[in-house]
């Protein structure tokens, strides 16, 4: 009876270890475009160390530039390259995207790189370019398949690609499986004369692969970024609804934290988003707040 009684209360002790954690809501959290503006100016190697220091799991990098020593540095650390961005260019008679793509797929193989596109070349949200811009991502696709890496089609203010619509459309017609598109909060505040983030996003959900943060002012009329990304946690606009709602959706995938403008140290502020992004994810649901 003793045995039975022993081995009751240590199930019962399990089944509330397992209640008591939490499923993970997204994939990961990680920053990108934390090179521009550090006022330490970190190499790679060093900002490998300060990531693997303040509990982040990988970066993002920008542009092909020093890919190779971008992840022999991650590599070290024992930390993950998430994404890589890009440009595109669909301007007639201009090369569609930097050759040395191809020669850079191997060092990503197996890796589950996610490549940003930054299309650009016509006029935004012009439609005219889809037969054009559907070839190269459909290349592109191609060319990324042997590597286990993905297209994701990034919304960007004032390019060809500008809004999470155009991307939608673009990703439906080149109906390839590693294609899929990205949300990116500061340019929807920018480009989007409404708030309503909740239908784009249940229209983007069959392609939505990964999604960027920040904090940011509900609305900002001046030019510039100073307000439309800020460390997260700061601005008047609710990041963590948003979450919420990509939550609800059934959105589980990574989110990046996007760092570009943001002065400084970048250290204080990628330790400050990290304990909002906590925050936020202990945060309860809308529904049940009082």
């Amino acid at each position: 009876m003793i045995r039975c009684l022993a081995t009751a209360l240590l199930g019962l002790s399990l089944l509330n270890g397992l209640a008591a954690e939490k499923p993970a809501r997204f994939s990961a959290f990680f920053p990108f475009c934390i090179d521009w503006h550090d006022s330490k100016k970190r190499g790679f190697e060093e900002q490998a160390v300060m990531l693997k220091e303040l509990g982040y799991t990988g970066v993002g990098h920008i542009w092909l530039d020093k890919l190779p020593e971008r992840i022999q540095s991650l590599d070290k650390a024992g930390l993950k390259l998430y994404q890589v961005t890009i440009t595109v260019n669909l301007a007639p008679g201009k090369e569609a995207y930097d050759a040395r793509l191809k020669d850079y797929m191997p060092l990503v193989k197996d890796r589950n790189v996610q490549f940003l596109l930054l299309i650009n070349g016509l006029k935004p949200s012009d439609p005219a370019g889809d037969e054009r811009a559907v070839q190269v991502v459909q290349e592109l696709a191609d060319l990324a398949k042997p590597a286990g890496a993905e297209m994701l089609l990034y919304p960007h203010t004032d390019l060809w690609l500008e809004q999470i619509e155009d991307c939608v459309r673009l990703a439906r017609k080149v109906d390839r499986p590693n294609v899929g598109v990205m949300f990116n909060l500061c340019h929807w505040l920018r480009v989007s004369k409404d708030r309503d983030y909740e239908r784009r996003l249940k229209a983007a959900m069959p392609y939505l692969r990964a999604v960027s943060i920040n904090g940011a002012d509900e609305r900002d009329e001046q030019k510039g970024w100073a307000r439309y990304i800020q460390p997260l946690g700061r601005g008047s606009f609710d990041t963590c609804k948003l979450l919420e709602c990509l939550s609800a959706l059934g959105y589980r995938g990574p989110v990046g934290l996007q760092c570009y403008g943001i002065t400084g140290d970048v250290r204080e502020h990628l330790e400050e988003s990290l304990k909002a992004w906590r925050t936020c994810l202990d945060r309860p649901p809308v529904a049940s707040q009082k």
